[in-house]
């Protein structure tokens, strides 16, 4: 190539300086051309090893089974007791029974005595085998995420309501994608991925809050975005809070039941 290019020029100089410019210039380009074709692998030649990453090494969890709690998670309650719930004035009133607890109505919320942000959660809730009331007053209960941010527990087998107040809902932001409601008496469960808001020094929101629901093992709800805390009346509107708050659990003078409440912190991971 270097040859051709000294001869191309010195046979054009006879012609002007110009023309051995543009003669010098299209040899150089397609020696240039030439050496990109060289020195650019093939996607069967690039070691596969240059995109392989080793380090951080991911912990080690024990998932457990069907009705264990993965080995990094809290158990909130184990069938026992509501060691880690607290009531609206002191201990929790909520009846523990066979494994599980249930609303005594009118008797208040639990609280959680621990707080958490971001958090995976699992929780199984039992609507009542008999049905009693119709529409918001059938099995009506919820869990709030930071005390703030519910996903509304309810009956909502062959009961309807307004969309976004059913079961799975994300009370009156977001209607579940699908009715993935078994019929009263049965055990649900939900399974829900939330990251807490972020604020910033000024108390300004950079960051909203999301969401992932499943519930009965089936998607209904795919990291939405939170327009705020929950309102029953009005709409929501982010004011600054605690990084960490604790979780409850809603009395809403139906007798909902609960068991096998565990959560995963998930301050390690990335949330966006």
């Amino acid at each position: 190539m270097k040859k051709f290019l000294i001869t191309a020029c010195s046979l054009l100089l006879l012609s002007g300086f110009a023309v051995i410019v543009t003669a010098c210039q299209s040899s150089s380009q397609e020696e240039a051309d030439l050496s990109l074709e060289e020195v650019d692998p093939s996607p069967e030649e690039v070691d596969p090893s240059l995109t392989e990453v080793w380090d951080p090494v991911p912990a080690e969890v024990d998932p457990g089974d069907a009705g264990t709690a993965p080995s990094d998670a809290i158990v909130l309650f184990d069938g026992t007791d509501l060691s880690e719930w607290t009531g609206n004035d002191g201990p929790p009133a909520w009846e523990v029974k066979d494994g599980a607890f249930t609303v005594v109505p009118e008797t208040g919320t639990l609280t959680t005595i621990r707080a958490f942000g971001d958090v995976q959660l699992h929780l199984e809730w039992r609507s009542p085998t008999e049905i009693v009331g119709e529409g918001q007053g059938r099995g009506n209960s919820g869990v709030y995420l930071m005390g703030l941010y519910e996903v509304q527990i309810l009956d909502s087998y062959d009961n309807r309501t307004y969309s976004n107040g059913q079961a799975g809902s994300i009370y009156k932001q977001f209607i579940p994608e699908v009715n993935a409601t078994r019929p009263p008496g049965e055990w649900q469960s939900y399974d829900i991925i939330f990251m807490a808001p972020r604020f910033d020094t000024n108390g300004s929101l950079e960051r909203p809050a999301t969401m992932t629901v499943l519930h009965n093992g089936v998607l209904i709800q795919n990291h939405v975005t939170l327009r705020g805390p929950t309102e029953y009346r009005g709409e929501p509107e982010y004011e600054a809070h605690a990084a960490k708050l604790p979780l409850t659990l809603q009395d809403h003078t139906n007798p909902v039941s609960f068991r096998n409440i565990w959560v995963r912190e998930l301050q390690n991971y990335q949330s966006y």
